[in-house]
């Protein structure tokens, strides 16, 4: 096995919100005589390290410990554990590390593809899993991880960091709030640009079997908003999609971008030798498993959609129109909510490296009254700010969940049915029902997640 098959009109009133009372971050860690809880981490990539690993440590050091990293690329798995600066020990045996180990919590960031082995073979061995999104990548995967965490009884947290950034949070308040009165329908856009968007197709994200396409591994963040902003669950998709720029649409290629003999006429030249981490962390590292951090994104294997518009039926009669475009020259999305009684207008545009930082926007437009703009900063790193607040409603929860934000299972599997129905829409040419694809029944009202936390 190789890594390929392993493994974001100015109103009248103008309201500028302040939210570092609501949104308390983990900045104080709790001192305690109990043992640390006993941690592991299968899938040691840049994602695992730089979300769930160093920023771990650094914030919850003093209540967990790792007790083990897995990869099936021993070189990534030593340079991960010297990354973290901890001792614990390596495996490419997730058996074996489970068994020694014996963690409390498992963390599971690896490649989509195989996210549902580690999340059923870590509820067996009695683990609570936090994973990644997306859950997995198709209906049969689905499936199992709902049957295994029935049987184990234990629970599943998908990390779904986006819920947590004080932009959507605002809006999801202003949605509650039903100042634009019931949701009827929403226009969702959202733009990747030729940076962010082209290096999915550098990577392993650019095969199926591994990544479901970016209607999963991408836009289950977008479908898991629309499904908390909206309060419902989906129940019919149809979709389509198109591959227009990258993959085949090139006359010259290669099979990555150090050695290629185009980088002076190649507009997408990834000079991967400027990054030391990955350098250290990928690059090195090749040898084990051949994996290539800076594919080339004309590779004719390419077999994801770079171009896709998706129509969704929600349970509550919820219409939603969704499109995700992966070469935009901008980076963020629009979003619109028609209500009964006005209309939510929100438009993102995610931070680049070469911008100061700003205001993000929210436009409420009641029917027959005046528009009001309420301005959030958006100068906090990780994902606006989600990252941390989630981190810190999993290892240092207060018990409560005032917003809904936890996710389970059942969000995660809601999320990623969505972007499988809209793939399995595009190839069949035929519209999708959400409950032929798993024994779940959509509801017409989101139901909470029963976890840890409560809602006040």
């Amino acid at each position: 096995m190789d890594r390929r098959d392993f493994l974001h009109q100015s109103g009248a009133t103008v309201a500028a919100t302040l939210f570092a009372n609501n949104f308390p971050l983990a900045d104080q860690k709790i001192g305690s005589s109990a043992p640390k809880k006993r941690i592991a981490m299968v899938g040691t990539g840049d994602r695992g390290l730089t979300m769930w690993g160093k920023p771990v440590l650094e914030e919850f050091g003093e209540i967990v410990e790792f007790v083990g990293l897995c990869d099936i690329n021993q070189g990534r798995a030593e340079t991960g554990k010297k990354f973290l600066g901890i001792n614990c020990p390596v495996y490419t045996d997730f058996d074996k590390m489970m068994e020694e180990t014996k963690p409390e919590q498992l963390i599971v960031t690896t490649v989509d593809g195989f996210h549902h082995q580690y999340i059923i073979k870590g509820l067996e061995y009695g683990a609570e899993i936090i994973t990644e999104k997306p859950l997995t990548v198709d209906e049969t995967k689905c499936q199992a991880i709902l049957d295994a965490e029935q049987k184990a009884g234990k629970k599943i947290k998908v990390t779904f960091n986006y819920r947590y950034s004080p932009h959507r949070q605002k809006i999801y308040e202003i949605l509650r709030s039903d100042k634009i009165g019931k949701i009827t329908s929403v226009d969702f856009h959202w733009y990747l640009d030729i940076h962010h968007g082209a290096d999915y197709f550098r990577r392993w994200h650019r095969l199926r079997k591994n990544s479901g396409s970016l209607l999963v591994h991408k836009a289950t963040h977008h479908f898991d908003l629309l499904n908390w902003w909206v309060n419902s669950e989906p129940e019919e998709v149809f979709a389509f999609g198109k591959l227009d720029v990258y993959g085949r649409n090139n006359s010259f290629r290669s099979t990555n971008c150090r050695p290629c003999n185009y980088k002076d006429q190649c507009k997408f030249y990834f000079d991967m030798t400027r990054n030391s981490h990955y350098m250290n962390l990928y690059a090195a590292n090749e040898k084990y498993d051949g994996y290539l951090r800076d594919g080339c994104v004309w590779r004719e294997d390419i077999d994801i959609f770079d171009q896709m518009a998706v129509q969704i039926k929600y349970a509550s009669k919820v219409q939603v129109s969704y499109s995700l475009t992966a070469f935009s020259p901008y980076e963020g999305y629009r979003i619109a909510f028609n209500g009964t009684k006005g209309r939510l207008d929100a438009w993102i545009k995610e931070m680049q490296p070469w911008q100061e930082p700003a205001i993000d926007e929210i436009q409420v437009t009641t029917s027959f009254d005046k528009r009001e703009i309420i301005q959030i900063s958006n100068n906090e790193g990780g994902h606006g700010g989600g990252d941390a607040r989630l981190r810190k409603q999993i290892f240092q929860p207060d018990g409560t969940d005032p917003w809904r934000q936890a996710a389970g299972s059942r969000d995660g599997a809601m999320a990623c049915l969505i972007g499988i129905a809209a793939r399995n829409s595009i190839d069949s040419g035929k519209p999708v029902m959400i409950d032929q694809l798993v024994n779940l029944k959509p509801q017409a009202e989101r139901p909470a997640f029963n976890g840890q936390v409560k809602i006040n």
